[in-house]
């Protein structure tokens, strides 16, 4: 059997990773408040190094406290946070994994409502993207304390046993600041790009002698001022990377947003070509991010020699086992490149879409609970899908039924749009998790409660979905009209031209997809914007794609009061007008719980009750939310056994002494 290429150890200085894997320094928010470490973050990252991860990184982690970016950000800036720092270091290392952690300030992309200063920057260049705050431009002197800043914030970490620290000097923060041509206006000695970081390399290496060192980068900055790969690649040897261990490849800054974090639309693997040059050229490990996500792909980039190492993120954030399963050829739990994870970050802990328990691996079941039972689930979307899972891990027998010929829900309708390719990736490993489970489905089944009155389950789970509102217009008899969802199930050819009344998530992505197909498409909306239910890295890509389309027409903020036959009458403002409407009218209204069930089916009383999940327990809206709902629904059901099990036994106790 041949090794795979990355599983050879690689050396960073004078530590050594025990394969290829790198978990990125991705932004997490669960530090508490003041920047302090805690259990639920240790826990997070402990889990990722289980998984196999040869390196771990904390997220970038704040070296002063005005260069701080979000709320419960990693701080690295007072000696207060050491203890936590050196907790997790133990937590790392006894999961036999080496230990990062990426050096930052925020400069102009801090936010003072986050940090409680006026943010700093090398020229006074807002950043709209978070907010617009004017940074006040840094005099030398408070340049030099934020380099002597950088090297005492390395020296705590090596304090407190960490064994690499990565420098962040891309995506748009202040070592990139001073980088680029597009923020760093200067006339002074700091007008030279390379100067600031070479002197924070300095300070680094003076403060924590000896500790592997690396420089995070972006290959391009992909606007239209700023740096493109030459220009990079000019400035990257200008800085003293033989002071260095290892380079790491990223790209973008906060205007060209698309670039860090890329849409699950775009090619695995897409920043490796970027990185080849660096692997070549320099005599110290370079690694590459950008939408690794299968083992295919990190065996390929290493293989070709385009990168000695992959920085994974949302891939681990994922599944923590990736590694492993990359190794022994195991399944892993798909990153659908969703970017829910990355947009939920202004609120506070990351989440992920497609694995519930993310951030709270303190409270996930290790083991399976002793007391099986039996449970129904009917529907197999994504959270009767879910909940049948997690019900088997516990060790109940389940039975997972579906009106429909294939498993799945509305999310397959969804992973066959042109914005959702990956999607798919996460029904296939549902499917051949419930298999290797045995779980037993009925696909075309449609039940009620007359048809399981009589197989004496212990509990059913109602996820029947949701379905689109009732919309009642006059004149609706001039043509067809269906909800969206319709449609697409349907499986109808792309028509010639297609009206579609709302603007949601669900509109804008049937939109685009028809647009791609060359349907003429107008959009209706009393929403004031298309995708206003998206995070702004959700839809980064396909708000200007829809916006650059000559084939679509938009009215927003109004609402169809009256169809006919090629036109529609609308109200924008109180104000009635005439509108062309071609085509088939398709209702994108949401969804309400399809919960017709849920009455019969409490009626059969089983003994652990009926518990409705997703959207037809109106928790849904959401993949994450479905799955979220789903493990708490299979938790509890395991809980209400363990509980009557201890209850028969009391009885049955309480007889015997009688």
């Amino acid at each position: 059997m041949t090794a795979h290429p990355f599983a050879a150890p690689l050396d960073l200085g004078n530590v050594r990773l025990r394969n290829r894997f790198v978990s990125a320094p991705m932004e997490r928010n669960y530090c508490e408040v003041d920047g302090t470490m805690t259990d639920e973050y240790i826990a997070y990252l402990e889990r990722r190094a289980a998984g196999g991860a040869a390196l771990v990184f904390t997220e970038a982690s704040y070296v002063r406290a005005d260069g701080k970016g979000r709320i419960r950000q990693m701080g690295v800036d007072v000696d207060e946070r050491i203890p936590g720092i050196a907790k997790l270091a133990e937590a790392i290392h006894a999961q036999g994994a080496l230990v990062g952690v990426e050096l930052n300030h925020g400069g102009r992309t801090a936010q003072g409502a986050v940090s409680g200063f006026v943010p700093v920057a090398p020229s006074p260049i807002p950043c709209a993207v978070v907010g617009g705050d004017m940074p006040e431009q840094l005099d030398g002197d408070d340049i030099e304390h934020i380099v002597e800043c950088f090297g005492e914030a390395a020296a705590r970490c090596q304090r407190a046993g960490i064994d690499v620290i990565s420098l962040h000097g891309g995506h748009g923060y202040l070592i990139h600041q001073f980088l680029s041509p597009a923020y760093n206006h200067r006339d002074d000695e700091w007008a030279d790009p390379t100067l600031f970081v070479n002197r924070v390399i300095d300070a680094v290496r003076t403060m924590a002698p000896g500790i592997a060192l690396g420089l995070r980068f972006s290959a391009f900055e992909a606007t239209d001022d700023g740096l493109d790969a030459e220009a990079t690649r000019a400035r990257i040897d200008a800085i003293d990377t033989d002071r260095l261990d290892f380079l790491d490849v990223s790209a973008g800054n906060y205007e060209s947003g698309q670039w860090i974090i890329q849409p699950g639309e775009w090619p695995r693997g897409l920043l490796a070509p970027y990185s080849r040059q660096y692997t070549r050229d320099f005599d110290i490990p370079v690694g590459v991010a950008g939408r690794i996500s299968s083992p295919e792909i990190a065996s390929q980039i290493i293989e070709s020699g385009q990168a000695d190492f992959v920085s994974m993120a949302r891939t681990l954030h994922a599944d923590p086992d990736f590694p492993n399963r990359a190794l022994d050829g195991g399944r892993y739990r798909p990153c659908i490149a969703c970017n829910y994870c990355i947009d939920s970050l202004a609120a506070g802990p990351v989440p992920c879409s497609v694995n519930p328990w993310v951030g709270r691996e303190l409270e996930q079941p290790s083991t399976p609970a002793d007391v099986p039972v039996r449970v129904a689930v009917i529907g197999a979307g994504p959270s009767g899908m879910a909940a049948a899972r997690d019900l088997a891990v516990a060790g109940h027998r389940v039975d997972l039924y579906d009106e429909r010929d294939s498993l799945g829900g509305d999310f397959v309708l969804a992973s066959r749009l042109h914005e959702y390719p990956e999607y798919s990736r996460i029904v296939d490993w549902y499917l051949a998790e419930l298999a290797d489970l045995d779980v037993t489905c009925h696909p075309g089944t449609r039940v009620d409660a007359a048809a399981l009155a009589g197989l004496d389950f212990d509990a059913i789970v109602l996820a029947t979905g949701g379905r689109g509102p009732a919309v009642d217009l006059p004149g609706a008899g001039t043509r067809r009209v269906r909800d969206v969802r319709e449609f697409l199930e349907s499986g109808d050819p792309a028509p010639e031209a297609i009206t579609i009344f709302g603007a949601d998530r669900e509109a804008a992505a049937v939109a685009d997809d028809l647009l791609q197909q060359g349907t003429t498409v107008v959009m209706i909306g009393p929403q004031a914007t298309i995708a206003h239910d998206v995070g702004r890295r959700g839809k980064i890509v396909l708000l200007p794609r829809l916006a650059a389309s000559e084939n679509l027409t938009t009215h927003l903020s109004s609402i169809v009061t009256r169809i006919e036959e090629d036109r529609v009458v609308i109200s924008t403002g109180g104000e009635e007008r005439v509108v062309d409407a071609p085509g088939e009218l398709l209702i994108s209204h949401g969804v309400e719980p399809r919960a017709d069930l849920l009455a019969a089916l409490r009626g059969l009383a089983p003994r652990l009750g009926v518990h409705p999940v997703g959207d037809a327990s109106g928790d849904g809206g959401s993949i994450h939310a479905a799955l979220v709902t789903a493990a708490a629904v299979a938790a509890k059901i395991t809980a209400a056994a363990v509980a009557a099990k201890i209850t028969a036994a009391a009885g049955a106790r309480e007889e015997v002494s009688a």
